[in-house]
């Protein structure tokens, strides 16, 4: 997750406040082309990925011998199935774990670092208010840096660069 946490101009000044027209997006989410119209939003937005301090937190004060590090959450469950959280705010963050840092980030780093580490979701607003999954086919295009839009005849289609002709 090496692109993950690296500090961006784009995100100078960002509190952590959820999008609105996202978070309406997220809700109505309840059929086929309300997902595809959450994931085609989510493709262009920013998140706020949870970090963990893990290692030794015993005793009190400060101590000099007592080492943490900061890591991304992952989730796995009991069969091994792993997933990496995500957050629309600061808001769905503290709802799910109040101790957790936000390092914000776009959905293309997520999916790709997710792929990376073999899980097979990322998990939008886990704790609410609209939690979302994006997995399968959709997550492998996201982590190949694809977007998802909607098309001028209503379907859907993949936005990428073609790199392969540039000179």
């Amino acid at each position: 997750m090496a692109t993950l946490g690296s500090s961006s101009a784009a995100w100078a000044g960002d509190r952590g406040d959820p999008d609105p027209e996202l978070r309406r997006l997220l809700a109505s989410a309840t059929d086929h082309e309300g997902y595809l119209s959450a994931v085609a939003a989510l493709c262009t937005a920013r998140f706020l990925l949870p970090v963990i301090a893990v290692g030794d937190d015993g005793g009190e004060g400060p101590d000099p011998d007592r080492r943490a590090e900061l890591q991304a959450a992952m989730l796995e469950r009991s069969d091994g199935r792993r997933a990496l959280p995500a957050f629309t705010g600061v808001d769905a963050l503290a709802a799910w774990r109040p101790d957790a840092r936000p390092v914000p980030c776009r959905l293309d780093e997520l999916a790709a670092a997710a792929v990376e580490q073999e899980a097979e979701a990322v998990l939008i607003d886990l704790a609410g208010p609209h939690p979302l999954v994006v997995e399968g086919e959709l997550l492998a295009e996201v982590a190949r840096g694809r977007r998802l839009v909607r098309l001028d005849d209503g379907g859907w289609g993949w936005l990428y660069a073609d790199l392969s002709e540039s000179g």
